[in-house]
């Protein structure tokens, strides 16, 4: 017997490991578990992804909730002006298996067919995992639309997401018959799971006992709030009333803060670094009635991620291998630069890759805003520099589109320069794979952890980065990676943009193109010395262990 908590239906296909018998369930808004099952948009579900997988290594009692996004978060394409173009296309994953599952949730005055999904661990590597969706049949077309885009652009549509995610997953686990010993939530999208449980036990400390929070960003649009009366109107608390409500979170006014709502329900949350943790315990140090707030520095999983030929060179300490494998990724990633943009890239000049999200304190554009360095960096004979970029903007982020649509454009002239779009698992694996430099240049503090180049890292890509996030634990300077200096903290942000972009360039042509060129064996080193440092710590192995040990328990 394998001591699943799930049904035999459900059960978890491996002999749970005493040490992980607590069951969990695990509510997230996306997950990144692979290139054939788009529901993702970026780090959130990437590190989910691997979460699922590491959970699922370990053999742990644990199982996931999300949303099957019918048309994902979207397909990125281009126009016929090479812009950044978005299109909404349906996806019918076939090895999605019907429960027999649904009922009905009670959203903005209309009942909602809700139906469960499931994928078993054996497709993917992870544990058993339910997926919701409302995109049928028998809903109108408010109904269908619901769990049709990831983060719709309407925010009574984003609620109404929100409430399949949180009410849906708790009436899930009801419907299944189970009651796991811990709901975990990663990010406050599914709180109405808390309000479920409220609503049938009707007591503060036995849902404080059951829920943990998982806080991924400092960022205003990461802790969102909405109007009380709007959430009691969609049936956010179903039958609680709102004067309980506003009691057992401390409301006085009509704000709800969904991050804060979680923090004073749960009986423990965590940052997402140590740094983070740092942050986010400053960030809420001044309300009253919130939980601990630990961290658990993310991670991705590298079974999933690393490369193998690199990983047998890197256990064996052989430099040439590293070399040789390192120019046959580069040539793979460098025919899908010239399949998309016709430019034809030389797999022995230092490439430096940015791919992540486009957020604007993530700063895509750093390195290109003094044109005249820009150029010159790009037009050098001795130590020339190839630079490709690629994320995802938000699909109504006007200002995250307009910096990818500039990039296209600045970088148009340039052969050993460009952008490539469909930046999801695949592409991402190849560019770590392809790259040489992984650049990441985030406004300090406001990368809660990032996890990119960590999987840059196993794959023999050196960071070059801000001391921020994840990076504060893994960077050491000349050894592992190239360490951006912190600016000044007095400086203006003008001031402070200006100081990371000229020490960009001056850590570029002083230090990271002579030692790739004229000291290629202090390179390798380096590389080798970066693969070492980056597992087991930063393992999704080592972070699923944690959270049993320090959030669950």
């Amino acid at each position: 017997m394998n001591q699943s908590f799930l049904p035999a239906k459900f059960a978890h296909l491996y002999e749970i490991d005493p040490q992980f018998s607590k069951s969990v369930a695990y509510f997230s808004m996306e997950f990144a578990i692979d290139q054939s099952f788009k529901i993702y948009s970026g780090g959130l579900g990437f590190l989910a992804g691997s979460h699922m997988r590491s959970a699922a290594a370990l053999r742990q009692n644990f199982c996931g909730i999300g949303i099957f996004w019918t048309c994902g978060y979207y397909n990125q394409t281009r126009g016929d002006g090479r812009e950044m173009a978005v299109q909404f296309r349906r996806k019918h994953p076939a090895f999605l298996r019907e429960t027999g599952i649904q009922f009905s949730l009670r959203i903005f005055d209309q009942d909602v067919l809700v139906r469960a999904l499931y994928l078993p661990g054996d497709v993917f590597g992870t544990v058993p995992m339910f997926f919701l969706t409302t995109d049928l049949e028998e809903n109108n077309g408010f109904g269908r639309n619901i769990t049709q885009r990831l983060y719709d652009h309407d925010h009574n549509v984003r609620i109404a997401q929100y409430m399949v995610l949180g009410r849906g997953g708790a009436k899930l686990l009801e419907e299944l018959g189970v009651s796991p010993d811990v709901y975990h939530l990663n990010e406050a999208h599914g709180l109405s799971a808390l309000f479920r449980y409220y609503e049938q036990v009707r007591d503060k400390e036995l849902v404080r006992q059951k829920f943990v929070f998982t806080t991924h960003t400092p960022e205003e649009a990461g802790n969102e709030k909405s109007d009380v009366n709007m959430l009691q109107h969609a049936g956010f608390f179903g039958d609680v009333a709102l004067t309980e409500i506003r009691g057992l979170i401390g409301l006085e006014d009509n704000t709800f803060n969904h991050s804060l709502a979680a923090l004073r329900l749960s009986h423990q949350a965590n940052g997402v670094s140590k740094l983070h943790g740092e942050v986010s315990r400053q960030m809420w140090q001044g309300y009253e009635g919130i939980c601990p707030i630990d961290h658990v520095t993310n991670a991705q999983n590298k079974k999933y991620w690393a490369d193998s030929i690199l990983e047998n060179a890197r256990l064996h300490g052989d430099l040439d291998a590293l070399r040789k494998r390192k120019r046959e990724l580069k040539e793979r990633l460098f025919r899908i630069v010239a399949d998309q943009s016709g430019k034809l890239m030389d797999p022995d000049v230092l490439t430096i890759v940015w791919a992540r999200r486009f957020a604007g304190y993530k700063r895509a554009d750093l390195i290109t805003r003094d044109r005249h360095f820009f150029r010159e960096l790009l037009s050098r004979s001795d130590m020339p520099v190839q630079i490709i970029w690629a994320g995802k903007p938000y699909p109504f982020d006007y200002s995250a589109m307009e910096t990818f649509n500039h990039l296209i454009n600045i970088t148009e002239p340039f052969p050993n320069a460009t952008v490539l779009v469909g930046y999801e698992l695949e592409l991402s694996r190849d560019l770590k794979n392809g790259s040489d430099v992984w650049l990441n240049n985030p406004v300090v503090t406001r990368e809660a952890s990032g996890t990119s180049g960590m999987t840059a890292a196993m794959n023999a890509s050196l960071n070059f980065s801000t001391w921020d996030g994840w990076f504060c634990e893994f960077g050491k300077d000349g050894e592992n990676s190239f360490i951006v200096p912190p600016a000044a903290a007095d400086l203006t942000p003008e001031m402070r943009d200006h100081s990371d972009m000229m020490n960009l360039y001056n850590i570029v042509n002083e230090e990271i193109c002579p030692k790739y060129y004229h000291h290629r064996n202090d390179w390798w080193r380096m590389v080798l010395q970066s693969m070492n440092d980056v597992a087991p710590f930063f393992d999704a192995n080592r972070m699923a262990r944690e959270y049993y040990e320090k959030i669950y328990a």
